[in-house]
This record gives C-alpha cells, structure tokens and sequence, in this order.
C-alpha cells in the first residue's frame, strides 16, 4: 500500500526515517509479523512439519497457539452454510451484511466508533506508528504479547516488568515512560493469562501525556465475562483503543476476524496507516451469528474450558509443579529443575506440543494452551512422566 504524503509527513516529523517509513508504507503489520498468534502459531508447528506421519498422528495433542478446539458456534457453521453459495459475490450479500451493526449494538456504541479487521494483529500492528514514534514509546509490560517487536519499525519500546501478583505495573509504566505515546495494556495478559483491575486503567488514562493513548487488548477477554469488558471507556470518549478478535472464545482462528473500537477521530488516524479490505464474506456471516448468541456462548464455553483448565491445574499442583493462575484458554507453567525449552522438549516426546519458548524474561516457564478435557488429561498423564523423569538425556 502507500501512504498519503501528510502521514509521510507526519512521520517524518515524529522521528521515523525515511525507510522506515517505507517498511511501515509495505504494511505495519506485514513487517511485524510477531504481532499475529498466526505467526506463533507456525514457528510452534515447525517441528513437525515436513513429517506427514507426525501431523497425521492422532495421538499427537497440540496445545500449542490458544486456539479454542470447540470452533465456530453452531449458528455459526450454519450461517457459513446458508451464505457460502453467494461468496462468489465482491460485495455483501446475506447473514454477512450484519456484522458492522451487531459489532456496534453487542458494545452500545455508534457505528463509527468501530472498524472491522481480519483478527487483532492488524489494528494492533498499526497502532504503532499511528500513535508511537522513535521518540515517543510503545509502553507495555514484561513479559507481555509482541514482545517489543515494533522495534522492528524503529519505534521505541519500552518494557515494564509485571508485579508480582502479574498484573500490570501502571506506576512504573507512567514513572518510566513519562512521555509515552502509547500505553498497551493486554487484558487478560498474554502469556500470563491474569487481569488487571480496572482502577489501573483508569490509572494510566489520568496520568498519560494528554495526547497519549491506551491500547487495551481484549483477545482473551470473553473468556473472563463481560463485568471486565472496557468498551464502556470506549463510550465515554476516553483516549482509548480497545481490540477485540473471534479467534479465541468464539473459536475463529482460520477464518480471521477481529474489530478496533475507538472515538471516530482516534479510528481515522489509526486508518490512515493501512486498512486491509473486506473480510471473506463466510467469516462475517459466522461472526455475525455468534454474537447473536453472545451471552449463551459466553456462559457455557467459559465453563467447558474453566473445567478443562482447573483438571490441569488440580495434577500441576498435585505433582509439585507450578501454575499461574489463569482467566484465559492458557497458562504459565514451570516444572522444578527444568528450563521452558526442557519441559517443551520432554513433552514433546510424550506427543504432547505445547508453545515455542518465546518469553526470554522468564527462561523456566512454558505457555500452555487449554484443549479440550480428553486433551488435558493426556497433558496431566505426559506431565507426571515428566516430572518424574525430568530433561532429556542429551544424545550424542
């Protein structure tokens, strides 16, 4: 894509330099690739592929990318059904034509106060060089989702080391970063899976810089109900972008779709960086169903994966490992003796693949993704063998 000559402009001013105007012009999103659970998601799938037998293996368990293994709602499929005979359309056609409505109305605001995305990534990737510059940080937590990686279009990024109850530090992320231009509040955290209370937000909103923004990030958000929800913050005009994705609770993944809520005039300027066209019109369509049914889908797959998540939780503790205590699809595990690559390698072997070590500020820990009850069971069986056994014997 390119960019109009004022956001050149307006980059330019803020600090970026000429190339990296030109990366972020190529697509903010498409030159940071660590913004997309996608991307992670191919990294942890890489041992096995090129083996056909291993991907085909139908006891291998890849609890590896948060991805919800209940998939798209029933009324879901059944609206993909009912409209994929009219995909062959550009334009929109059927169940699909709801989605931008029923966006606005599940959160009670205006139309213009929401855009469309395929997933999170995108708007999230944009926000970057919409808001931040070399000079004015991207604030975030330590360990926290991106990792920092819109260093890679010369932004400046600045991580906070969580607290100890995991929730994000917002005195040090002001103390530390004065004058940030963006303050990126994950909620609940990834990789963590712990939330932080909204008396911190409000924190960040009343000390920013006045022409600073805070990005909430509520891909996981659903799976904590609605009571933690801050799109309200949306509605009162505060300096807030809240992200929103089907990928998670209303298990979308594959079909990529996603929405940023803000005030219209903090829309337009995160707009301006790159849109990226129409969502497939099968997507829209499932999408546009499952919120239909919100609050049925909602209270019960909080409570399919709350169980399957507290049967890990009850053998992690039962075998002296260690869990964080999660509201989300995911948690953080440790294993006495044994690094995050360790417990990976070990649990490979057992079949069981669980997420790439990617969080360098905690070398001991490994994310884990909630499968379904028969899939955690086979995770608490490989873990006792684990633990038991401890690292592999390295081969020669």
């Amino acid at each position: 894509m390119s960019l109009d000559k004022n956001v050149q402009k307006d980059l330019l001013d803020r600090g970026y330099s000429r190339r990296q105007v030109a990366r972020i012009a190529l697509g903010a999103a498409a030159v940071l690739p660590f913004f997309h659970e996608f991307a992670f998601a191919q990294d942890d799938a890489a041992p096995a592929r090129g083996n056909r037998a291993a991907v085909a293996d139908p006891d291998l368990v890849r609890i590896t990318s948060n991805e919800n293994p209940m998939g798209p709602s029933k009324e879901g499929l059944e609206a993909i059904a009912r409209v994929s005979p009219l995909a062959w359309r550009y334009t929109p056609v059927g169940d699909n034509t709801e989605l931008m409505a029923l966006l606005a109305s599940t959160e009670g605001v205006k139309q213009d106060y929401v855009l469309s995305y395929p997933g999170s990534g995108t708007p999230l990737a944009n926000l970057v060089p919409a808001f931040s510059s070399p000079t004015r940080a991207w604030v975030m937590a330590s360990p926290g989702y991106g990792s920092g990686a819109s260093r890679d279009v010369g932004n400046k990024v600045i991580q906070v080391p969580l607290r100890k109850d995991y929730t994000h530090d917002v005195e040090a992320m002001i103390k530390t970063a004065p004058n940030g231009g963006a303050y990126y509040v994950c909620n609940p955290n990834n990789p963590t899976g712990t939330m932080t209370p909204r008396k911190d937000i409000e924190y960040l909103l009343a000390r920013k810089p006045k022409d600073a923004i805070v990005v909430i990030d509520e891909a996981y958000i659903h799976f904590n109900g609605r009571d933690n929800m801050s799109t309200d913050l949306v509605k009162q005009d505060k300096d807030v972008v809240v992200l929103r994705t089907f990928s998670k609770l209303y298990g979308m993944a594959g079909m990529r779709a996603g929405a940023a809520y803000a005030r219209p005039d903090l829309l337009a300027k995160l707009a301006k960086i790159g849109r990226t066209g129409n969502l497939a019109i099968p997507t829209m369509a499932c999408a546009a169903a499952s919120l239909k049914v919100e609050a049925t889908l909602i209270k019960e797959r909080m409570g399919i994966n709350g169980r399957a998540r507290d049967l890990a939780f009850e053998q992690i503790t039962k075998l002296g490992a260690t869990a964080i205590p999660s509201e989300t699809n995911f948690f953080m595990l440790s294993v006495k003796g044994m690094t995050g690559p360790d417990i990976n390698k070990a649990m490979a072997a057992k079949k069981i693949m669980l997420a790439g070590h990617r969080w360098p500020e905690w070398p001991n820990h490994v994310r884990v993704t909630v499968g379904t009850y028969d899939e955690m069971q086979k995770f608490n069986a490989a873990l006792a063998q684990v633990v038991k056994e401890g690292p592999l014997k390295a081969t020669a």
